[in-house]
């Protein structure tokens, strides 16, 4: 069973129930079950749910090849969402939910009366608030379906690690599959009971650690799910895991799980072998004492020869890091093909490269080459450890130059560059590297484009060498982009290997152009009509700026009384035609003030 959380309050419950379509009773197959939820500190029935099927498929085995006429199974979906309403669910301890179904099929081997036994299945999950808290929790997807079969006298392995949504750790242990309470009177109960449950029975000699006949019996790894067994008996084995899930070390759910495994007699299958021969003048790889050095202008391939005994085996290679993640040699010829076949030869071979860029940073990896065939019912393999230490082609940094200003500057602390409002400025960058390596440059807005703001950017790319003029216009318009218009400019080599780009960061800022008039208002004025001085007027005042524009003049008498004002450049004042001393004030949008006196004669 899983329970995912959806959103809200909303959660999926879900049973996946694998069917045997070849001893499995048809009537058997329920187009419903019901699922009960409880609590588990006094079992109080909290609700049923009714799960209509909603998949039926066949599962595949893992080696279609090894299909057996007396083994299929179907994989049967039941699923619906539910509601958890976070006032109902906050038992500290938690709730469980449980499904009961009789009976077990009649040819398992491993249990007492399988015919009459039933199975429950079985869940917990934790509250769904804790601490006035929404606690959220999925429970792990584990258990993949167990298509295949195991051959008797051969090793069998599963994988039956699960994903938790959630992050949570996950723990895998065998336990005793659950009987429950129903029977072959009341095969499928219109709810479940209340825990505890009864356990299947074990036939003698074997128990929960020692659920099949085998040497060694089945076991499953407490960390990583892997599951193994090495049957000694023919027939159909029961057998059940439990996955208990933790966060933050305290247990707050556990899934159970039944399963049965087929054991057959199946034809013997050898495993094949494989032989590494590293760089150095073909000498077979011996593992645990040889490590490969990769360097500089170096070999970085190795050969594999890989066999197997049997007639007509087909093979196939693959690779798989052991230690670390990201760059993995690849193979440059074919890695299948079929040995001791009519036209085939016995021995196949494989060269594996390791990338040029492979940096190892003076740790030893390690690195498992696998060969399997295709027996049955599961390939077996031979895995080969190497361990190899890799160092990438040397590269020296590029070098960026530019007429910027603080060349000096550290390449993390942006330059400052202020333009006045109408000037055009121009700035050239120049990037040399010493190995040679072709170079390319860029430069780009943080936030704005380039051109909107009146910059433009042009690069003369080459091997060794590139050039880049930058020119901008400053204009209000780009002004009202930002306050501070920041660019980074970029050399980047275009190598395979370790690129090392540099880069300068400029902010440009649009400031006030000069005052370059000779702002000195006339003082005196004679309104007398003789067309000398008659009126007070600017002709030259300071120039607007952007948004820094003439906002208005004002002119006062000696006792502080206004005596005139105009919001217009073009303002003229005649003295009102009264003689004496007035003061004046000029203002600007920006804030900028002008102030001085004028005497009015007659």
């Amino acid at each position: 069973m899983e329970l995912q959380y959806r959103s809200g309050s909303t959660y999926t419950l879900t049973l996946n129930l694998y069917f045997d379509a070849i001893n499995g009773n048809p009537g058997a197959l329920d187009q419903q079950l019901t699922a009960s939820i409880f609590d588990k500190v006094n079992n109080r029935r909290m609700q049923n749910v009714s799960l209509p099927l909603v998949g039926n498929t066949f599962v595949q085995y893992t080696n279609p090849a090894c299909t057996s006429a007396s083994l299929s199974t179907r994989k049967l979906v039941y699923s619906r969402e539910i509601i958890l309403d976070a006032d109902l669910y906050t038992s500290t301890a938690g709730y469980y939910a449980a499904i009961e179904r009789c009976c077990r099929n009649n040819g398992i081997s491993n249990i007492v009366s399988p015919g009459a036994a039933a199975q429950t299945f079985y869940l917990e999950f934790p509250a769904v608030v804790r601490n006035r808290q929404r606690f959220i929790d999925s429970t792990p997807r584990i258990f993949p379906p167990l298509g295949d079969y195991a051959c008797k006298g051969e090793m069998f392995y599963y994988d039956f690690s699960g994903q938790d949504a959630d992050g949570d750790s996950l723990a895998y242990d065998l336990v005793t599959p659950l009987n429950g309470s129903a029977s072959d009177f009341d095969p499928a109960p219109f709810q479940a009971s209340p825990a505890p449950y009864r356990l299947i029975n074990w036939k003698p000699g074997l128990s929960t650690t020692n659920q099949i006949p085998g040497a060694p019996t089945l076991t499953i790894d407490a960390r990583t799910g892997r599951l193994m067994v090495r049957p000694s008996q023919l027939g159909l084995f029961v057998f059940g895991v439990r996955c208990t899930e933790y966060r933050n070390k305290v247990k707050i759910g556990e899934t159970r799980r039944d399963f049965q495994l087929y054991t057959l007699d199946c034809p013997r299958n050898t495993k094949p072998s494989l032989q590494v021969f590293n760089q150095v003048g073909g000498r077979a790889y011996q593992p645990k004492l040889d490590t490969l050095r990769l360097i500089p202008g170096g070999n970085r391939c190795i050969t594999m020869r890989f066999t197997d005994p049997d007639a007509g085996s087909r093979l196939t290679l693959t690779t798989l890091p052991v230690n670390f993640s990201g760059l993995a040699p690849t193979f440059t010829t074919t890695t299948t093909g079929t040995v001791h076949a009519p036209g085939a030869p016995d021995t196949l071979s494989a060269t594996l490269c390791f990338p040029e860029c492979q940096d190892t940073q003076g740790k030893v990896y390690l690195l498992d080459v696998i060969v399997a065939d295709n027996g049955c019912s599961l390939p077996k393999k031979d895995t080969i450890r190497v361990a190899f230490t890799a160092i990438p082609p040397a590269n020296t940094p590029p070098v960026l130059t530019s007429t910027f200003p603080s060349e000096a500057t550290p390449a993390t602390t942006p330059i400052i560059v202020r333009i006045p409002v109408g000037a055009t400025y121009t700035a050239d960058l120049t990037g040399t590297d010493a190995d040679g390596n072709p170079l390319t440059m860029t430069a780009v807005g943080q936030r704005f484009d380039l051109a909107a703001a009146g910059m433009r950017f042009t690069a003369q790319n080459g091997t060794g060498r590139a050039n880049g003029t930058f020119t901008w216009l400053a204009s209000c318009e780009a002004a009202q982009l930002q306050d501070n218009l920041t660019v980074t400019f970029q050399l980047q080599e275009t190598v395979r290997c370790t690129p090392k780009p540099q880069t300068r960061t400029v902010q440009f800022m649009v400031v006030p152009a000069p005052d370059t008039t000779n702002f000195l208002p006339p003082n005196i004025i004679t309104p007398n009509g003789d067309g000398k001085n008659d009126a007070f007027e600017l002709t030259q005042l300071p120039p607007d700026l952007c948004d820094g524009r003439f906002g208005g003049i004002k002119i006062f008498s000696r006792w502080g009384n206004e005596v005139f004002h105009s919001p217009a450049r073009t303002f003229r004042w005649n003295g009102s035609g009264s003689a004496g001393v007035y003061y004046y004030l000029i203002t600007f949008t920006d804030g900028r003030r002008y102030k001085g006196w004028l005497q009015v004669l007659p």
